[in-house]
């Protein structure tokens, strides 16, 4: 093979595996066929208000880290991360409230609210989680094993009994915290996987427990102020981003990639491409060999709102999560419809960096999720649904305390599942790629090479270790590896 590189759209897993495949010696030139490089951590600006698109906090900072210091570079001398502590609010219709907080202290104090012994509580959770946490990403998280034999003949056995696969993650938080205000709010992440805390692995428990123990963070000027520096970065190695450049197809022949066709029916000969394009999307653009027919379980789609406020909307948090009653019966709704008693996340970024807006204005992201765009047969007409949805977040902001009319709205950009899809690929609007269902994690995800077109790699949410900036920028190091692996073999 070749040490030419192509890679198909610069989010962070493509950015992240060109850096990584720059410093093996590799000739890199990425795709992009939108203006901003990021992918779903993109940015919109209007009339002095800066917005992030996607992601809207950083945990497990070490990754970056990692990643800056792999090219021989500090990443503080690029970007500054500062901490969130609180770091999320949790509300519900009721008028209960958890704060969650890196200080064991507090945090235990608002636990008290609802769980007696709750110092005693905590402190069992986060022992056992500390260790399935670190066993995890010691000898799992980042496997290129093919086979499910190979990711666990390695792994101490002791270890994997004690990873809380055989139980819900409902069930395994219910081991420490009987109120169901607590179970609720610490499996409420099982949305962003795609499934619920009452079906997915109590394995993935750990991730409330990444955002308690290492804390939340915020680069000043907004996540995409993270993406420039990562950007920035891959320039200087010598990687190549050309923007504006769809690309149409990846072109096959005799099993092997022999190059991409972009939008303008340029050919791009080349024997190695990375697609940083959800692993179904990718396979659409195929041009030249079939695919076997998958069936892919995908995360749920999402509603986003970017508001310019004119004011800030009373002591709403920099992140806050509302929460229905019966959290049971919305995910079940959500698997064909908005759910009656709507969940969503708020992002009230000048909380922490006011220089996102401007003097004495406010920028508010909400995250409301939805079906699928396959699974939301019900829905017909989505801008009904997104002013029944604004409406519906209005009232339950107000229920709270946190008034926000349409006339304090000076700026508003809306995006559907439909938009998601079509600015950044996302295969059936999914926001957060493959589903981490048990059939989709380790081995059984879409692994980051093709199993049957050679020269043919993946990077990002859908492929190997999963949703998320930390794991995608993960993804890079792991995909990099792999064609280096290859190359020299």
């Amino acid at each position: 093979m070749s040490k030419a590189v192509v890679i198909v759209g610069a989010g962070l897993g493509g950015l992240s595996a060109a850096m990584h495949l720059r410093m093996k010696g590799f000739e890199v030139t990425v795709y992009e066929k939108n203006a901003l490089v990021g992918g779903r951590a993109n940015r919109i600006e209007d009339r002095g208000f800066r917005f992030d698109t996607g992601p809207s906090l950083v945990n497990y900072p070490w990754v970056f880290e990692e990643l800056f210091s792999a090219t021989g570079a500090q990443m503080r001398d690029y970007v500054e991360l500062l901490p969130l502590d609180p770091s999320v609010v949790f509300y519900w219709r009721d008028g209960a409230h958890l704060t969650l907080s890196a200080d064991f202290d507090r945090m235990a104090r608002d636990l008290s609210k609802f769980e007696h012994a709750a110092h005693v509580q905590l402190a069992r959770w986060l022992a056992t989680t500390q260790e399935r946490f670190r066993f995890t990403f010691a000898h799992l998280v980042t496997s290129n094993a093919e086979t499910v034999f190979q990711w666990i003949r390695p792994v101490p056995k002791r270890g994997l009994v004690r990873l809380g696969i055989t139980r819900s993650l409902d069930s395994e938080l219910g081991r420490y915290f009987r109120s169901p205000y607590v179970r609720a709010a610490l499996g409420s992440y099982a949305m962003y996987l795609g499934g619920s805390p009452y079906e997915l692995p109590g394995t993935f428990s750990i991730l409330p427990f990444g955002e308690l123990y290492y804390g939340l963070w915020y680069p000043r000027g907004g996540i995409y102020a993270l993406v420039e520096a990562i950007y920035r970065r891959a320039q200087e190695l010598g990687v190549r981003v050309i923007t504006n450049t769809p690309v149409r197809s990846i072109q096959v022949r005799d099993g092997r990639v022999t190059g991409i066709e972009l939008s303008n029916e340029t050919f791009v000969p080349c024997e190695i491409v990375v697609s940083n394009v959800d692993v179904p999307t990718t396979h659409r653009m195929l041009e030249g060999a079939s695919i076997p027919r998958y069936r892919w379980t995908m995360t749920p789609g999402v509603i986003t709102f970017y508001w310019g406020l004119k004011h800030k909307p009373g002591e709403l948090h920099h992140h806050a999560i509302f929460l229905p009653a019966d959290m049971r019966r919305a995910f079940d709704q959500l698997r064909t419809n908005i759910p009656e008693d709507l969940p969503f996340y708020t992002c009230l970024a000048t909380a922490t960096d006011p220089s996102l807006a401007p003097t004495g204005h406010h920028t508010m992201f909400v995250l409301v999720p939805t079906p699928t765009l396959s699974n939301a047969r019900m829905i017909s007409d989505w801008s009904a649904v997104v002013d029944s949805v604004r409406t519906r977040v209005f009232e339950r902001l107000a229920h709270h305390g946190f008034s926000i009319a349409q006339s304090d709205i000076v700026v508003e950009h809306v995006w559907t599942p439909i938009e998601w899809k079509e600015r950044f690929g996302l295969y059936d609007g999914s926001a957060f790629g493959l589903s981490h269902a048990l059939r989709h994690i380790g081995p059984l995800r879409a692994p980051n090479r093709d199993p049957n077109i050679q020269g043919l790699y993946y990077v990002g949410a859908s492929t190997t270790p999963g949703t998320g900036m930390p794991m995608v920028v993960l993804s890079g190091r792991m995909t990099a590896e792999r064609i280096s692996n290859d190359v020299r073999g």
